[in-house]
């Protein structure tokens, strides 16, 4: 037996969606019947210490889309750009219409064994972490206050998005914890204005997740050679979480389940919070 559509007739745009978490979410909005635009930069970014999606991974998400009998269109474009933001939205609105749900995945995170430039690396983060977030939201929201029809937002935050801890006085740790905390300020602030409307929005906050982001050699650096990297660990016996773990917690904020949960900052981290 197939899948059950509960999201047929849905329309997802999802950014950071060309490998790990956005292809997860993707793939399993795509497999309950949502279509599906994938935007992501393609490209690598000058201060990241780890090679960034390619045209290729996002033609695998494409691929991964359309074999649960998902339609999906592939958009490249830079998240800090509103430019190329807005294209994709325009593009997204010619294709399949207005975008009821919005999963805003977008993210890096700089931390290695040695910073070279500390204030690039917290500009970077926030730009993209945090900026990124702003841009896809302040190009989506307003239609769909004008479609007058609800929808669902999803903002991919972190467990440094509520808790400091790992702190180093490193650009990019220190970007990383403030652009992952200004996102539940942003979800926070649009609540307000987005609910009467009947729009939802909310913020998972994951613990490191087995993407590239995470399982490069450079963060194997920083944990071993960090004061604070013995803080890090999990409550529960799971040293990394799935990316179908965060895209579950997606799917509930999206899904009928979540029809009356707005203004959550929902963790999906082993606990790693609670330790």
């Amino acid at each position: 037996m197939g899948q059950e559509q509960t999201l047929a007739g849905e329309i997802a745009f999802i950014t950071g969606a060309a490998r790990g978490q956005g292809r997860s979410h993707a793939v399993e909005l795509a497999r309950r019947g949502a279509r599906i635009l994938a935007l992501d930069i393609c490209a690598d970014i000058d201060s990241v210490p780890y090679g960034l999606a390619t045209r290729s991974d996002l033609d695998q998400t494409v691929a991964e889309v359309e074999a649960v009998g998902g339609e999906i269109v592939a958009v490249r474009g830079d998240v800090r750009e509103t430019a190329d933001v807005a294209a994709a939205v325009d593009r997204c609105v010619e294709a399949f219409g207005v975008p009821g749900i919005v999963v805003a995945n977008a993210g890096i995170n700089l931390q290695r064994g040695e910073e070279p430039d500390a204030q690039q690396a917290f500009m970077d983060t926030v730009m993209v972490n945090l900026v990124g977030v702003w841009n896809t939201v302040h190009a989506i929201a307003p239609l769909l206050v004008e479609r007058g029809e609800g929808g669902s937002i999803v903002l991919i935050s972190s467990t440094n998005g509520l808790s400091g801890r790992g702190g180093d006085g490193s650009g990019a740790v220190t970007g990383y914890t403030a652009s992952k905390h200004g996102v539940v300020g942003i979800m926070r602030s649009l609540m307000s204005w987005l609910a009467p409307h009947g729009i939802r929005i909310n913020t998972i906050h994951p613990a490191g997740v087995a993407t590239p982001m995470v399982t490069h050699e450079e963060m194997q650096a920083w944990f071993k050679g960090s004061p604070a990297g013995h803080t890090m660990g999990n409550a529960l016996p799971v040293p990394m979480l799935d990316p179908i773990d965060i895209s579950r917690a997606v799917l509930y904020l999206v899904e009928e389940s979540g029809r009356h949960v707005t203004g959550v900052t929902m963790p999906v981290d082993a606990g790693y919070l609670a330790k």
